[in-house]
């Protein structure tokens, strides 16, 4: 699992929160990790291997505690599924998820996702890349935390397969314009709506963010890309 390493200094895009691990959560981690966790000092992650499988790769970034991402997991299983989070009740509440639902096509890693895409993905490997609800540093001041990024994006570029996708969401207007910005103005992407169109439709599940977004009257962005 995560480990402090020296890594070059960079603004970071979350902040490991606080929360006592529930019973549950820690006997999950305890007992099923060797399972279904992957750890950065795998080196490249080898996915055949991992999932003893060749099917398709989606890589999602920040599942929160993981409730989605097993749906889809549950609806696909023609695909597999890597989540990577840094909080330890969203890691062990996924682990237990995936024990209940005895599902076969996750893997959890707990680690900063920008550090993993460098050192464990190999190029050209994933079909997918989805990120809902990052947290949006509402704050002006804060934007610059903002994990959607330019530099990010192109440095997750090489990791795409051609025609892989990007998939975005957020419930924050702004974030929401800053994200099609940024993926616009990269040319090796290719908005699946059209030129500066949000997606109107998608058959992702709604996440735990997304309905807390709604209570609190957000509306609710999607940005679906592909590597051209």
């Amino acid at each position: 699992m995560i480990e402090n390493k020296n890594h070059i200094r960079t603004i970071k895009s979350y902040v490991v929160r606080g929360g006592r691990l529930t019973l549950s959560q820690q006997e999950a981690i305890k007992n099923l990790w060797l399972s279904f966790g992957l750890d950065r000092q795998l080196g490249l992650f080898k996915f055949e291997e991992i999932f003893a499988n060749k099917q398709p790769v989606v890589f999602e970034i920040g599942f929160g505690m993981g409730d989605s991402l097993v749906q889809m997991a549950k609806d696909s299983p023609e695909f597999n599924f890597i989540g990577v989070d840094v909080h330890p009740p969203g890691i062990g509440t996924l682990l237990k998820l995936i024990e209940d639902q005895n599902l076969t096509n996750i893997r959890v890693v707990q680690d900063d996702a920008k550090v993993i895409l460098q050192e464990c993905i190999p190029d050209n490997s994933l079909d997918k890349v989805q990120i809902f609800f990052p947290d949006p540093w509402h704050k002006k001041r804060h934007y610059k935390r903002r994990l959607i990024q330019t530099e990010f994006i192109q440095g997750l570029l090489p990791k795409l397969k051609e025609q892989g996708e990007i998939h975005l969401a957020t419930d924050w207007e702004n974030y929401a314009e800053q994200m099609m910005e940024v993926l616009s103005g990269i040319g090796e992407l290719k908005n699946q709506f059209g030129a500066g169109v949000f997606a109107t439709q998608n058959e992702r599940p709604t996440t735990k963010f997304q309905r807390r977004g709604v209570k609190l009257g957000h509306g609710v962005w999607d940005l679906v890309f592909n590597k051209r």
